[in-house]
C-alpha cells in the first residue's frame, strides 16, 4: 500500500487524470494494484499503481500560459481556445474578476457565433460537476477541471493539480499588465512551466518567452 498525501481541493482532479489514463490505455497494459491514497480525512482506492505513481510525479507541474490581448478582446480570443480544450478532452473552469463579468461571458459563449456555441454552466445551472466548461468569479472547481483559466484579473487559487493554467490580459491596461508580470514571477518562483504568448493582428498567437 502507498500512501501519498494530497491536497483537498485537488484530489478529485488527480483522480479523474489517473482513472481517465487507465481508461484510455486498459488494464492489461497496467495489472491491477490496490493504492491507498490519503487525502485531508479522505482516502480512496485505486488500481494500477504504474500510472498513479506517474501522476503523483507530475502533479506539481503545471504549464502556465500568459496570452497577451492586443488587437482583439476577451470575447473574440476566448472562445477559441475554449474549443481547443474541448477537443482535447480537457475540462474546463474560467474564473473572472467578477459575478458581472462571468454573467457577461455565460451569455457570450451561447451566441458568439450564429451557427455553433459552446456547452457551459454557472453555479446557477446546477450539475456544475458535470459541466465541460464551468464559468466562476470564486476559486472553487466543481467539475474537476485540467485547465484552468484566469481572465480580468481573477486571482488564482492553488495551481498545483491542473494540467495547465491560462492568464489571459488586456495590454492595453497597465494595472493588468502589472498583474500579469507579478503572476509570471509567482509561477516561475512554483517551479512551473511558463510561457508568454503575445496576439497578432489577425487573432493567432506568437510564442515570445
Amino acid at each position: 500500500m502507498l500512501a501519498i498525501a494530497i491536497p483537498q481541493g485537488h484530489f478529485d482532479v488527480l483522480r479523474n487524470r489517473i482513472t481517465s489514463g487507465c481508461r484510455a490505455r486498459g488494464p492489461s497494459v497496467f495489472g491491477f494494484w490496490q493504492i491507498n491514497a490519503v487525502a485531508t480525512g479522505l482516502d480512496a482506492n485505486f488500481e494500477k499503481r504504474p500510472l498513479l505513481e506517474k501522476a503523483i510525479e507530475k502533479f506539481m507541474t503545471v504549464d502556465v500560459l500568459f496570452y497577451h490581448l492586443m488587437h482583439q478582446p476577451l470575447e473574440a480570443a476566448l472562445p477559441a481556445l475554449l474549443q481547443k480544450c474541448l477537443e482535447r478532452d480537457w475540462r474546463v473552469v474560467v474564473q473572472a474578476g467578477s459575478q458581472q463579468r462571468c454573467e457577461a461571458l455565460d451569455a457570450h459563449l451561447w451566441t458568439f457565433q450564429d451557427d455553433s456555441f459552446l456547452p457551459h454552466g454557472t453555479k446557477s445551472d446546477g450539475f456544475a460537476e458535470q459541466q465541460p466548461i464551468y464559468l466562476t468569479s470564486e476559486a472553487d472547481n466543481p467539475n474537476a477541471a485540467d485547465v484552468r483559466f484566469l481572465v480580468d484579473r481573477a486571482a488564482p487559487p492553488p495551481l498545483a493539480g491542473y494540467q495547465r493554467a491560462v492568464y489571459m490580459f488586456d495590454g492595453n491596461d497597465p494595472d493588468a499588465l502589472g498583474d500579469a508580470r507579478q503572476r509570471w514571477k509567482d509561477a516561475k518562483s512554483e517551479g512551473f512551466q511558463v510561457t508568454y504568448w503575445q496576439q497578432r493582428e489577425n487573432g493567432g498567437w506568437e510564442r515570445k518567452a
